[in-house]
């Protein structure tokens, strides 16, 4: 059985703070998603600083409401990142809550592979 997925379109202001996540949230409970994909440029800059604590606060919002993100795109797009996130980058990839993809083609593959 594949879950419903609600696609982020790539165009609009970014999700920057728990209440532009919420804001998403809303829309994929009127989709009936249970997995949100959100392209890398529609998340601020700040998601990928994790000092500054944006991806924590939205990424709680999805496990709050207990929605599985997906993050589709380069996250060089806002800049180099540093070893800390990629390492998170990685370590969220290995679970089930928060993936990191390149494309849409990726994301399919991997929810194929879940069955």
């Amino acid at each position: 059985m594949t879950s419903a997925v609600f696609a982020v379109p790539p165009d609009g202001a970014p999700i920057g703070d728990e209440g532009a996540a919420l804001d998403v949230v809303g829309d994929a409970f009127g989709a009936e998603a249970e997995i949100v994909s959100i392209p890398v440029a529609r998340l601020s800059p700040e998601f990928f600083r994790l000092s500054s604590g944006v991806a924590g606060a939205v990424v709680q919002k999805f496990v709050t409401y207990r929605l599985r993100l997906v993050v589709v795109g380069d996250p060089a797009h806002h800049g180099p990142t540093s070893g800390p996130v990629e390492d998170w980058m990685r370590e969220a990839n290995s679970g089930r809550q928060l993936w990191f993809v390149a494309d849409d083609a990726e994301l399919a593959r991997r929810l194929d592979a879940e069955g």
